[in-house]
């Protein structure tokens, strides 16, 4: 059990506030930085990039492009395809930091960050699996020139990859989620929604064999799939970012 004494590992911020050692949580970072900008603003710039970053695929009409253009619209869907999960990604990453902050702040105007360090230290180890996503290599220029130099080659590795990180995104944001309700709930903010299930894995091997013995045509379902699953992503993230924008309230 974490230590949850201001002893002398503790520090002192240059807002007059002390912080537990960064080691035990990652909130208090963010503290320092030099934007002059509340957490509880950074939530609603995160909330407004979303009609940017979380682009929503309509299947039929992306195929019916693809077909009248003979194929060019395609390398467009596939950029997109990539780029808006290392968008949404990022965009969620900084919303749930900053509502983590907020919550830590607003623990030490209450006194009670002692009683909740644990749940906070938890939000953290959550949080890393999305911070090393952002670090990885889904550059979606680089994607779409492999996918004009080798279609089918960069499709299906591409279409594992972005299924994997789906799931590994959801699942971290959905733990993320359910600490940081728990969190507001008892700072006397509740969320009055509860995290939603994620993405089960995919039998991607299974998807690959049958691309091949179809000849391709197992293609259509899977882009299907890779289109629809983020767009159902995105709006039960937006449904947990509004409940959260209405328990900030005033909070900024």
């Amino acid at each position: 059990m974490s230590d949850t004494s201001q002893g002398p590992d503790w520090w002192l911020a240059s807002d007059g506030k002390w912080y537990p050692p960064q080691s035990a949580a990652h909130v208090p970072a963010p503290a320092l930085s030099p934007v002059q900008v509340s957490p509880a603003q950074r939530v609603g710039l995160s909330v407004g990039r979303r009609t940017a970053t979380d682009y929503e695929f309509s299947y039929w009409t992306a195929l019916g492009w693809t077909v009248l253009s003979f194929g060019i619209y395609g390398i467009y869907v596939f950029y997109q395809l990539f780029r808006r999960m290392r968008e949404h990604n990022q965009r969620r990453l900084e919303l749930l930091e900053a509502a983590n902050l907020w919550a830590w702040e607003e623990a030490h105007r209450q006194g009670v960050e002692a009683q909740l360090l644990g749940r906070f230290e938890t939000v953290a180890g959550h949080l890393e699996p999305m911070r090393y996503m952002t670090g990885q290599v889904r550059d979606p220029v680089a994607w779409t020139i492999f996918y004009v130099i080798g279609s089918w080659v960069a499709t299906l590795v591409g279409f594992v990859l972005l299924d994997g990180d789906l799931v590994d995104h959801g699942r971290a944001e959905t733990d993320a989620e359910a600490e940081l309700t728990e969190i507001y709930r008892q700072l006397g903010r509740p969320l009055g929604a509860t995290p939603v299930e994620v993405e089960t894995d995919h039998r991607n091997g299974w998807r690959v064999a049958v691309t091949f013995l179809t000849f391709g045509l197992y293609l259509f379902w899977w882009y299907y799939d890779m289109m629809g699953e983020p767009n159902r992503h995105f709006r039960r993230d937006w449904q947990w970012e509004d409940a959260l924008l209405t328990a900030l309230g005033d909070g900024s």
